[in-house]
């Protein structure tokens, strides 16, 4: 008879690692100026995970056989009632002839492409993703961590002037419709308020913290959700 091999004691903190095989994903929802992008993408290299932004909007042109052009001026808007009713009827009212148009997706078809695509994305790979209503989408992965990102207009205009070198009246007003359209658009979508801090595991304002402390922030909430720490 052998002599027995003693056990090999395992580390707490990998353990749990390995029972995690499910991958993770963390979706960004933001207000215009909060800093959204610059977050997602510090998290995601920090993270050592899949950056899903510009990836959607190309995979989404092409499985809607359209330009990216199209599908990147009609994220998160939708379109005014009378717009969207006669859209279909438009070259057909005109008198004289008007050369085709590129194809522009309806807000639906826009949805459900990028639906899809995140779906896919959070299914076979850890993953951050911004906007586009994923944190209502993903609601039935098994580890989707949201995070919705905020801060007061004064902070947010200020940064929208510089990075666009345009005036901050006009930063505001940009906010604003920003704003209004992405309430809209979740509205429709979900049916719940995209602003409501609720909704979410994690509501940061950017503005008081900075974006450096809500990284370090998110990557703590992070570790504490996978790993109990």
């Amino acid at each position: 008879m052998g002599i027995p091999r003693k056990r090999k004691r395992m580390n707490p903190r990998k353990d749990a690692a390995m029972d995690k095989t499910t991958h993770f994903t963390v979706t960004i929802s933001r207000q215009l100026g909060a800093g959204g992008v610059y977050i997602g993408q510090r998290l995601a290299k920090k993270l050592d995970v899949v950056y899903a932004d510009r990836e959607i909007i190309r995979e989404a042109a092409r499985k809607l056989s359209v330009l990216e052009d199209a599908v990147e001026s009609r994220e998160e808007k939708i379109d005014s009632f009378w717009k969207a009713l006669l859209r279909p009827y438009a070259a057909g009212m005109a008198d004289a002839y008007v050369p085709p148009k590129e194809r522009v997706p309806t807000t639906r078809e826009l949805f459900e492409a990028e639906a899809q695509i995140i779906k896919r994305i959070a299914g076979e790979s850890s993953s951050v993703i911004i906007g586009r209503c994923g944190s209502y989408i993903l609601r039935d992965h098994p580890m989707v961590i949201s995070i919705f990102l905020h801060a007061d207009v004064a902070f947010r205009k200020k940064r929208i002037a510089e990075f666009y070198a345009i005036s901050e009246s006009a930063a505001e007003k940009t906010i604003a419709r920003s704003d209004k359209e992405r309430a809209l658009y979740h509205r429709t979508f979900t049916g719940v308020d995209w602003a409501d801090a609720t909704r979410y595991d994690l509501a940061l304002d950017t503005g008081k913290i900075g974006f450096e402390k809500s990284c370090d922030i998110i990557l703590k909430y992070i570790d504490t959700r996978r790993f109990g720490i």
